[in-house]
């Protein structure tokens, strides 16, 4: 029996992926967590073979949370969904340990397959989304530009990222003015969201 702990903030999703897996003689669900920042209190509490992780949640997007579960739960190998709109973050994920990347919108024999897969110890990547990763490539960015870049996605102001980063706002202004030049934008606010579709921040 593989013992499932899934992730997803939107509870209709969550609900259909629970009555899903249900389904299967092999496996059962053995957490359901809304929150990204509640995976590994979880995974620690119930110990589950497979952790599926949706990419985006409150407290702690997934792949932070994988990040989690592979330092404190090695034993757990996990499985994230994604958008086929942010290629880059399967960079990210490999980095992080995931074993799984598959999009939001596969048969939904792919992820039953995949969970299986993942279980035996295989690795399962959608390959439309090695195909989009290749495509767009890794980030330009340097570390400290996408952390400020980050930080600025907040909607807070330069001096306020200045602090919070413990850096002058002549560097901050720096940092923003090169991850503006580097992924193309005309803005900050552009820079943002162009990292962001490219699963860059």
């Amino acid at each position: 029996m593989i013992r499932v702990l899934i992730a997803e903030d939107m509870h209709m999703i969550r609900s259909a992926l629970v009555a899903l897996l249900s389904l299967e003689d092999d496996m059962e669900v053995v957490a359901e967590i809304e929150r990204g920042d509640e995976v590994l209190a979880a995974a620690l509490r119930v110990r589950p073979d497979v952790a599926v992780l949706d990419i985006d949640m409150p407290g702690l997007d997934g792949l932070s949370a994988a990040e989690q579960l592979f330092e404190r739960l090695p034993d757990c190998r996990t499985l994230v969904l994604t958008g086929l709109s942010q290629p880059g973050n399967l960079l990210r994920a490999l980095k992080v340990h995931v074993k799984g990347f598959i999009v939001k919108d596969a048969p939904a024999q792919t992820l039953t397959d995949g969970i299986r897969r993942i279980a035996r110890g295989e690795r399962v990547i959608d390959p439309e989304l090695v195909a989009a990763a290749l495509e767009t490539g890794s980030s330009p960015l340097t570390a400290r530009e996408t952390e400020v870049l980050r930080v600025a996605a907040s909607g807070i102001r330069t001096a306020q990222i200045a602090t919070q980063l413990s850096l002058s706002q002549a560097t901050v202004r720096n940092y923003l003015s090169n991850a503006i030049s580097k992924v193309g934008a005309r803005n900050r606010i552009d820079a943002i969201r162009i990292s962001r579709d490219a699963g860059w921040l």
